[in-house]
């Protein structure tokens, strides 16, 4: 079974390395999928929603959300933020019974990046 968890955080940057209109400071409302995969536990979740939301606003929306992300990722594509993410999250979700699957980052409605660790 895969769960997943949907979140919203506005945040700015530029692309320090690339040539073009995102190499000036500009923002977005990113839209983040965290998508865990697993079997359900003994209360038959396989992870709490509400645990998930609280772990995700403690660990990377309170980072991200309304602040400069090249303070932090010093080249913050989405393929970057992405990774970023992951590593933050992948250890801190595992449970016996379930792990991080893939996360999806969305700078706008049409285009995204879709991480697994790999």
């Amino acid at each position: 079974m895969i769960l997943i968890k949907e979140f919203d955080f506005d945040a700015a940057h530029n692309l320090i390395h690339y040539h073009g209109k995102c190499e000036r400071l500009h923002g977005h409302t990113y839209r983040l999928v965290v998508k865990l995969e697993g079997t359900p536990d003994e209360e038959d979740m396989v992870y709490d929603f509400t645990r998930l939301k609280d772990l995700v606003k403690e660990e990377i929306l309170d980072e991200f959300d309304h602040h400069y992300i090249n303070d932090f990722i010093p080249q913050p594509t989405a393929e970057n933020i992405a990774v970023y993410i992951w590593n933050r999250l992948e250890p801190l979700v595992k449970t016996p019974n379930a792990h991080l699957a893939e996360i999806e980052v969305w700078e706008t409605a049409t285009s995204g990046i879709v991480y697994n660790g790999k």
